[in-house]
């Protein structure tokens, strides 16, 4: 019998209780060659689309992290820019308030010196702190604003400096008459064109010339007060 190299047998035998049956099947080697390389190749595609899957989800993970982290970077920059305005509208109260306050500004202007470390703002947690800073500061100068409010409308300061006359109560009519009369004020003695200021705030509800007193600012200060 003559042996052929180019075919691969194989013999599959089956049997049972009447009979057995052998079958042989012959496989050319060229066949199964090819086969085995259709294999690799298909194992190697199924191995390059498993890659290319995993490339194409971390892409996406990717992506998907950095539009949160781009998010959020806009969400930060809104607080800053909110917690900028809220720090300049202090700022701008604070000037208000220290122009309407007697004394309050300062002649110098210049530059000064600032020191202390750096506190970035590198952090949400860093953000929340400086935001609450901001808020205890914004109801610090609102009780301090409503502080002023309050005592600007009673007079604390001299109109004038000069000297003290007839004051409130009884006295004699400075103008020659004999009798007495009330006085519902404080006269002040000063010199011809003196300037006089208002003692409070206030808004000028009256100015000119009256009977009994001649040139008069009437100033009414709010919550029932005025001056004249």
């Amino acid at each position: 019998m003559t042996r052929d190299d180019r075919f691969y047998a194989f013999i599959i035998a089956r049997t049972s209780r009447s009979r057995a049956r052998i079958r042989r099947v012959c496989v050319h080697k060229r066949w199964l060659k090819l086969s085995a390389l259709g294999l690799f190749a298909v194992m190697c595609g199924l191995a390059y689309g498993f890659y290319g899957l995993t490339q194409q989800a971390n892409h996406l993970r990717i992506e998907h992290e950095n539009a949160r982290l781009r998010a959020e970077n806009e969400k930060q920059r809104q607080q800053l820019q909110n917690l900028n305005n809220r720090v300049e509208a202090v700022e701008d109260t604070s000037r208000k308030l220290a122009a309407e306050v007697p004394g309050a500004q300062s002649e110098d202007q210049s530059a000064h010196g600032q020191g202390g470390p750096a506190r970035p703002v590198d952090s949400v947690a860093a953000l929340a702190a400086l935001e609450s800073k901001t808020a205890k500061l914004e109801r610090e100068m609102r009780m301090y604003e409503a502080f002023l409010r309050q005592h600007g409308m009673i007079p604390s300061i001299w109109p004038v400096v000069g000297r003290l006359e007839s004051g409130v109560g009884g006295r004699r009519n400075p103008f020659g008459g004999r009798g007495f009369e009330y006085h519902e004020g404080q006269d002040i003695d000063a010199a011809r064109g003196t300037p006089v200021q208002v003692a409070a705030t206030g808004r000028v509800t009256i100015a000119g010339w009256q009977r009994g007193y001649g040139n008069v600012v009437y100033v009414d200060h709010g919550a029932g007060v005025s001056s004249r």
